[in-house]
């Protein structure tokens, strides 16, 4: 598995993949940050609200290519036969895309460091909003390569994993608009928004992140599932 990682995560900073995605999250999350600064915000609560809008742009694009070059590149056999299980071949490229989203991310602590210069800031607060976008990325990028592994074009993936989030996000304003109880309180249950949300606010609870740990690992076992059938196929 790390061999597969290095090679994924070094394959994201030796195409514009990478750059691309920073690029995107850096002045997205930047414009956020100086009108919240600006208005005399003291914490990221703020920001962090908006940043399943900013992982809806970019999540598409970092996992467009993680099956999608193996096809056009004939690499995909050589995965198949690879002397590693594929959950390894799988943990591998999803631990390579969640470390550059990490490091996106990242910025969130340049931001807190600059408050704190001027006020105390709550880090619990902090720590509690950055664990959940990291849940919430780690699940979007999940579900990003399952969708990856369904075809063989980066732009085809790129567009049903971004409507799929899309979906995700919009569902809860879907379910009220149909007046029916049971839906409602079915899509609640599920919400991401929802649950993100609370993380937002400060509320920590165990459910949550079990609920988003679950739902990477169900997507990631689909995404083994669609690759081992392909390797008879």
């Amino acid at each position: 598995m790390s061999a597969i990682f290095k090679r994924e995560f070094k394959s994201y900073f030796t195409s514009p993949i990478g750059y691309t995605v920073l690029a995107i999250f850096f002045l997205i999350s930047g414009f956020f940050f100086s009108v919240l600064f600006a208005g005399g915000s003291p914490d990221l609560t703020g920001l962090f609200s908006t940043m399943f809008l900013i992982v809806l742009v970019v999540i598409p694009i970092l996992t467009m290519r993680i099956f999608t070059d193996d096809k056009r590149n004939k690499t995909e056999q050589l995965l198949f036969t690879a002397p590693v299980k594929l959950s390894g071949v799988v943990m591998g490229k999803f631990f390579a895309a969640f470390a550059v989203f990490a490091i996106a991310i990242g910025i969130t602590l340049v931001y807190q460091l600059l408050i704190a210069a001027f006020i105390t800031p709550d880090w619990m607060v902090y720590i509690g909003n950055l664990l959940g976008i990291l849940l919430l990325g780690g699940t979007l990028i999940a579900m990003g390569m399952f969708v990856s592994s369904l075809t063989e074009s980066p732009v085809v993936a790129a567009i049903c994993s971004f409507f799929l989030s899309l979906f995700i996000y919009i569902m809860d304003s879907l379910a009220s608009l149909t007046g029916v109880g049971f839906i409602e309180k079915l899509v609640g249950w599920i919400s991401f928004n929802e649950r993100y949300r609370q993380f937002t606010v400060g509320i920590f609870d165990y459910d949550n992140v079990i609920f988003f740990v679950s739902i990477i690992g169900l997507f990631l076992f689909f995404t083994v599932r669609i690759l081992d059938r392909k390797r008879y196929a």
